[in-house]
């Protein structure tokens, strides 16, 4: 369970999400709100603050009674980390998954439980009204929030950098990225230096955007999710309003694991993709 402290770690990251405060706007608008004036907390914060307790609680039940045959939420518990470990060490090797699984099974289940979350009926239509009559509901969810998708891709971009470097050292983290892949000799090689150095150049620039990539990807699928729900309860009266939204709901609760393995799924095979070698030396 110690993979819950790099969560609480993220957690206390989010107060760059106040930096997304605005006006409220008809359906879901795209900064999430300050709750109070003065203070910045903003209803996405707040929402992160409970999915980070959520995970605390449940790892502290199911650690509460450790048996050697585990039986309720340990046996559960025990089951979400042996599959995400052994998911992670088919695409890690088993070298780097022992060094790194703390972060990714992290990331997971602080993605999948801020979805999910996002989801319970009440969040975003419980709230206050403002000056204009559009609602700021109380709750939302928390990847939503561009500033919290962009902080958990750049976390993951400085422990990308802390992985490759230790694990190949400056010159084998230089040579991974412009030296020539392959046996040549020679003229060969003069005529492959220059174009691996190229190549070299993209790759620092694919590098650069990936936490773009990973940003825009998560908070897209999941703002455009709940913008897309807000707007399909806006077609009938108040009292229908849950029914067209219905059928797309349940769309969004697969949509949220999805994204959640996703975003875990191309942080670890861009760390495989660095670190293709890391503990040969020790089989």
């Amino acid at each position: 369970m110690r993979f819950i402290f790099p969560t609480i770690a993220v957690f206390f990251l989010t107060p760059l999400a106040a930096l997304a405060g605005g006006e409220a706007e008809a359906g879901l608008p795209l900064p999430a709100a300050p709750l109070w004036s003065g203070l910045p907390i903003t209803n996405s914060m707040l929402m992160v603050w409970l999915a980070v307790g959520l995970i605390t609680l449940f790892c502290r039940a199911a650690t509460k009674q450790m048996a050697l045959v585990p039986a309720g939420f340990q046996n559960f518990a025990e089951w979400v980390v042996e599959s995400l470990y052994d998911f992670l060490s088919s695409i890690l090797g088993s070298y780097m998954v022992k060094k790194t699984f703390w972060f990714f099974g992290s990331i997971f289940l602080f993605i999948l439980v801020s979805n999910l979350l996002g989801l319970i009926p009440g969040v975003g239509t419980i709230g206050r009204y403002n000056e204009h009559g559009h609602i700021i509901g109380f709750l939302r969810g928390g990847n939503a929030d561009l500033n919290m998708t962009l902080a958990m891709a750049l976390i993951f971009a400085v422990m990308w950098f802390y992985w490759a470097l230790t694990e190949n050292g400056v010159k084998g983290f230089l040579a991974h990225i412009f030296a020539p892949k392959g046996d040549f000799h020679g003229l060969m090689l003069m005529f492959m230096v220059p174009i691996f150095l190229a190549v070299g150049v993209l790759e620092i620039i694919s590098i650069a955007i990936r936490p773009v990539a990973l940003t825009f990807r998560l908070f897209g699928n999941i703002y455009g999710g709940e913008q897309t729900m807000e707007k399909l309860m806006e077609l009938v009266p108040k009292s229908l309003a849950f029914l067209p939204a219905l059928p797309f709901y349940f769309m969004e609760l697969l949509v949220g694991f999805v994204q959640a393995l996703v975003f875990m799924l191309l942080t670890a095979v861009f760390l495989r993709l660095i670190c293709e070698h890391a503990g040969d030396e020790h089989h």
